[in-house]
């Protein structure tokens, strides 16, 4: 995993592509850059690295493409200015650097939520023979594919089988995307692990990669195959309800399949588990309030987002359905769009009876025929009323009360409140939508007054929102366009402090908070990559120890 450097990758940007031109007038593009600083001599590959849409003027579509030069390792190469005359730059990207250490660990590993950051976590343990035990309190992706289509039809709700708990994470019922604002180098790795498992090599090429639900749930369980065979332990429907820290460095761990003993615990929980929150609390973790963002979802005609934004050259082949991806900070409160799923639908994402929460969801093709995202209002910790002297708990119940809030306007049986824009800008409520379709359910919603659900900082914060996007994307702002209630699992609403080096909860040497759920991630690639920095951290302390399996 580790290999010896034997090349340099050197990345050329900028490159201009028409949408009718192929690849190679990319490559002959590059080529003629680096003949120009006289690096091309000792070319030994070139291919394309990254595609990306450049729309801002809607005359003149068009791909700006990079191209990955890779050049033996002793290659002289010029000074930064030469490079920065042709936009090109050294790839940063690597594989995880393995540094086994040599404390004993009592027990095998551990890993809680079989999210981005637990599966990736688990794989890099399992490659490296530490035996890891993989647990979530959900189902198999098979298992959770039918709990989650009977939710979906029929509204009965399984709160440890869902759009959020089960093998693959929310992430699953998603739209599987993999753009992320970190520039962590693993970032590739995470990448071409998942092309590994299945993921299309396009994603490899695309700058806003993603994979669908469809094809991601293949993906999954190809990751949890592969732990399996390498000597891990998956088991389902196996939730973590409480764990001790003994003398000898071991926790004993309780869970809804019984107790057993576990040599350091990676804890990649998701930011759905409420009670291990609870627990951690009452263990006296650190543990820190973070803001959070609540809104609601906005469903428009895919075709008209695609006209918005690519003008006359909207359906083009090539283009595929347009993304889109808005901000204010200007107002009282920052406002944004958030997870937008092209040809996509608003699915049913609740986890605790009586709540009623949404998401979003596109298949690899896309091909739905509306578009739909989350319109986020910013929360801070000083919006919320502590709970029992609590920011965190105030949180936690703070979306739980906008959760049963819709849930009781919706009707308290899992249809959702839904209002067509224009009736939420004017005050008003009843119009039945029409020309724009609600997707959720299949259209299990009623239309009811979200005056209830939201405090009044988050409905004015939306108001703005929508108008201020409209300016920024004609017809955002229509007024047939759907919104559906509510929107509250945008991020955790805290972070487990950790130490900044070796990864472990301050104060619990072999506890590794990881991922989203921990308050240090947002994303598919995000949280993987959080969850292969903390396991490398473990790692790097502990040597392997199979251990017995549990029983």
């Amino acid at each position: 995993m580790n290999p010896k450097q034997t090349a340099i990758q050197l990345l050329v940007g900028n490159i201009r592509l028409s949408l009718d031109e192929d690849e190679e007038k990319a490559l002959e593009s590059a080529k003629q850059k680096l003949q120009k600083i006289g690096v091309f001599a000792s070319m030994r590959d070139l291919k394309v690295f990254k595609r990306s849409i450049d729309a801002r003027n809607k005359e003149d579509v068009h791909f700006v493409v990079s191209v990955l030069a890779t050049l033996p390792a002793a290659s002289k190469l010029p000074g930064k200015q030469a490079l920065d005359r042709i936009h090109a730059g050294i790839l940063s990207c690597e594989d995880p650097v393995l540094s086994i250490g040599n404390a004993h660990m009592p027990g095998r590993p551990l890993v809680v939520g079989m999210g981005p950051a637990g599966l990736f976590a688990a794989l890099l343990l399992a490659e490296n023979g530490y035996a890891p035990i993989l647990i979530d309190r959900g189902a198999s992706v098979e298992e959770r594919v039918r709990d989650t289509e009977k939710f979906f039809a029929e509204g009965i709700l399984d709160p440890e089988s869902n759009v959020q708990f089960g093998a693959g994470g929310a992430g699953t019922f998603s739209d599987g995307k993999l753009v992320t604002r970190i520039k962590d180098p693993l970032c590739r790795f995470v990448l071409d692990t998942f092309v590994r498992f299945g993921a299309p090599e396009e994603i490899l090429l695309k700058a806003k990669p993603h994979v669908g639900t469809d094809l991601l749930r293949g993906v999954v369980s190809g990751m949890l195959d592969e732990i399996v065979r390498l000597g891990g332990e998956v088991r389902y429907h196996c939730r973590l309800d409480d764990f001790s820290e003994c003398p000898d460095g071991s926790l004993k761990v309780k869970t809804s399949q019984g107790e057993f003993s576990s040599g350091a615990l990676i804890l990649a929980i998701g930011h759905s588990a409420r009670d291990t929150y609870q627990r951690l609390l009452e263990k006296s973790f650190a543990l820190e309030p973070k803001p959070i963002s609540v809104g609601l979802r906005a469903e428009h005609l895919q075709s008209e987002i695609d006209e918005s934004l690519y003008g006359s050259f909207a359906g083009h082949p090539k283009l595929g359905p347009a993304e889109y991806s808005l901000s204010d900070t200007r107002g009282e409160r920052g406002v944004y769009t958030f997870c937008m799923c092209p040809g996509g639908e608003v699915v049913a994402a609740a986890s605790e009876e009586g709540g009623l929460v949404v998401n979003g969801m596109s298949r690899h093709a896309r091909a739905g025929k509306n578009a739909n995202a989350a319109v986020a209002v910013s929360v801070s910790p000083n919006d919320i009323e502590p709970l029992d002297g609590n920011k965190i708990l105030g949180a936690i119940a703070f979306q739980r009360s906008l959760e049963r809030a819709a849930y009781q306007a919706g009707g308290g049986d899992y249809f959702a409140p839904a209002m067509t824009l224009g009736d939420f800008m004017a005050g008003r409520t009843g119009t039945q939508p029409s020309r724009v379709l609600p997707s959720y359910r299949d259209g299990k919603v009623r239309v009811a007054d979200f005056t209830g659900i939201y405090p009044e900082f988050v409905l004015r914060g939306l108001r703005y929102g929508f108008a201020s996007f409209g300016r920024q994307l004609k017809g955002y702002d229509d007024p047939d366009t759907v919104l559906t209630a509510a929107e509250t699992r945008t991020s955790a609403p805290l972070r487990i402090l950790r130490d900044p080096e070796g990864y472990h909860a301050l104060g619990h040497a072999s506890v590794y908070p990881c991922g989203e759920g921990a308050g240090y991630a947002g994303g598919i690639t995000s949280a993987a990559v959080d969850g292969l920095r903390a396991t490398l951290a473990l790692m790097k302390k502990f040597a392997p120890s199979k251990g017995d399996k549990i029983p």
